[in-house]
């Protein structure tokens, strides 16, 4: 495919660009559907004009349906998409950006997603709707899934569909979450994660973080004991990775704490724990639900999380070896395999 998509960029350079283009307009109104024309220009990042011409082709080759709550993409269109995807992510040059990846992070696998999620809010979905494949390809029946908090989870919950060879999935936060936004805590992304993909799923009722007094006594409650069981027997985890500053100031970290995580230079955070540029543990959060050493016993961990900003974070949390598989954006990959300038 490579060698065909090079003698195409010799004699048609204009019309790859230009599929290029129709692609992402495709891909985007199926994400963001219902939308308007407005809302995707901006989205795009071009001018209103252009996207209407595009518009007004996608519709006569019946790709997609414009009414006056917005635009969807038909199931020609949906089919299209399917159809063109490897060819892109060829073209894009995401193949042997995936396999760099790959080996910088000593991962099994690794799936890219195009553009920037700092920049672009569809950019999460993308992440998102790639996890929900990824997982597709695993799970089997009654299998165990938990998951961590976050807004980059919470686009995979979104993004989630039935699980159609995986009937009777169980989902289970990863970890205890009250107190943050309830959109982003982990017992409110299982429950649509499950709902979605026609599973089920149980809850984990405590504040995070704790203290160690009031963490020893709500790990020995039964109901809290049974659930944690449950997690800690997870086959499959899907979490995400956070900026350290980011996420101290998002739980209201102490200041003699944020001291602490700044003085040992820590860059990323992940299941409580904030690590530095070589992955070393520099301060932990005491929360109820997984640890890290309890990744060594599950058999897939999926980490998710993009944006050039994250780069350092991703790479701090992969030294340790606790995940094996990344979906992320174009930019965090692109910014992971320049190696000495993280």
């Amino acid at each position: 495919m490579r060698a065909l998509i090079d003698l195409q960029s010799k004699l048609f350079p204009d019309l790859l660009s230009i599929m290029q283009r129709r692609y992402e307009t495709l891909t985007l109104i199926q994400l963001m559907e219902p939308i308007g024309r407005r809302s995707l220009a901006d989205h795009l990042n071009i001018a209103e004009r252009t996207v209407r011409t595009e518009i007004d082709l996608l519709h006569e080759q019946g790709l997609i349906e414009v009414t006056t709550k917005g635009m969807h993409v038909t199931n020609t269109g949906k089919n299209v998409i399917v159809q063109l995807e490897a060819f892109m992510n060829e073209l894009r040059g995401f193949k042997d950006l995936e396999q760099q990846v790959k080996q910088r992070l000593q991962l099994d696998h690794v799936v890219i997603v195009p553009g920037d999620s700092d920049e672009l809010s569809w950019v999460k979905q993308e992440m998102g709707k790639a996890c929900v494949r990824y997982m597709k390809g695993i799970l089997r029946r009654d299998d165990t899934v938990a998951v961590t908090g976050g807004g980059t989870i919470a686009a995979v919950a979104e993004m989630m569909t039935p699980l159609e060879q995986a009937g009777n999935c169980l989902f289970v936060p990863a970890r205890g979450g009250l107190g943050e936004q309830m959109e982003n805590q982990a017992n409110t992304i299982c429950a649509e994660m499950a709902k979605k993909a026609n599973g089920t799923y149980r809850l984990l009722y405590v504040p995070d973080p704790l203290s160690e007094e009031s963490y020893q006594t709500i790990i020995e409650e039964p109901s809290i004991k049974e659930v944690l069981k449950i997690i800690r027997g997870a086959g499959v985890v899907v979490h995400g990775i956070g900026d350290a500053t980011t996420m101290a100031e998002r739980r209201k970290t102490p200041q003699e704490v944020i001291d602490t995580i700044q003085e040992g230079k820590a860059v990323g955070e992940a299941f409580g724990y904030y690590f530095n540029e070589e992955g070393s543990i520099v301060h932990k959060v005491r929360t109820v639900g997984i640890q890290l050493e309890d990744l060594q016993h599950t058999n897939c961990v999926i980490a998710v999380a993009g944006g050039k900003s994250k780069a350092k974070a991703i790479s701090s949390y992969f030294n340790l070896g606790q995940s094996n598989v990344l979906i992320t954006d174009e930019s965090a990959a692109k910014e992971l395999i320049k190696g000495s300038s993280l």
